[in-house]
Formats: C-alpha cells, structure tokens, sequence
C-alpha cells in the first residue's frame, strides 16, 4: 500500500472529486482538493504534492493554463500530472501530452480503479528516476 504520498486533486465536478478522493485515501494517500484552478495554482505551489490529477474544464483558470503554468514554474516542474477531462478529442490530448501531462484519462471512461493503478504506477516511475 502506498503510503503518505500526496496527491492534488483538481476537479470542478464535485461527485467525482468526493469519489476519486474516498477511494485514493483507501490507498493510503493523502488527497488535497482544489475545485477550481487558480485554487489548483494556489495548493501546488504551498503544498509541492507528489502527484496532481487535473480536470482541463474549470472556473476561473482552466485546466490547460494551470498545466502550462505547473510545467513553467521551477517549484512545481517536475511534479507529475494525470490530466482527467470530457474533452476526448485527439488534438486536447495531444495538447496536454506535449505540454507535460504524464497521462490522460477521458472521465466517460474511466474507473476509479484503473485511476489509483495510474497513480501508483507513475509515482513508481517517478520514485525510480
């Protein structure tokens, strides 16, 4: 079980965000939520998470500018981010993809579970290099 690791989950959907975070936590994670993504912005810089799940449609800063943003500032580079959205088209994925994005997940497909296996598997990859 994968303990004490932090991930930031930046959804506006607060079903999901609720549903995503009961079962990382029963992974052992400790989840930090953002529901919009200048908040997102905010508890990456403060908190430096090990990892961070980020929706691309949200108030205020959306998601595509928050990677763009992560990805630019030194103090949060290197932190991987799994990017969750509804906009499966093959150009935002390509977008996301070549912006930093360790992954992305269309949500109409997704399983919480394949989610966490996500997760613990790219914060394997990052422990390794």
């Amino acid at each position: 079980m994968t303990t004490g690791r932090r991930v930031l989950l930046a959804d506006d959907d607060r079903y999901l965000r609720r549903a995503a975070e009961a079962r990382l936590r029963q992974q052992g994670f400790t989840v930090l939520t953002a529901a919009d993504g200048e908040e997102a912005l905010q508890v990456a810089l403060a908190e430096r998470p090990d990892l961070i799940l980020l929706d691309l449609i949200m108030p205020k800063v959306q998601g595509f500018e928050v990677l763009r943003a992560l990805k630019q500032a030194e103090a949060t580079a290197a932190i991987p981010v799994i990017v969750l959205s509804n906009l499966g088209q093959e150009a935002d994925r390509a977008q996301c993809l070549e912006s930093g994005a360790a992954a992305y997940f269309v949500k109409a497909n997704l399983s919480l579970q394949e989610l966490v296996r996500t997760v613990q598997a790219t914060l394997a990859q990052e422990t390794q290099s």
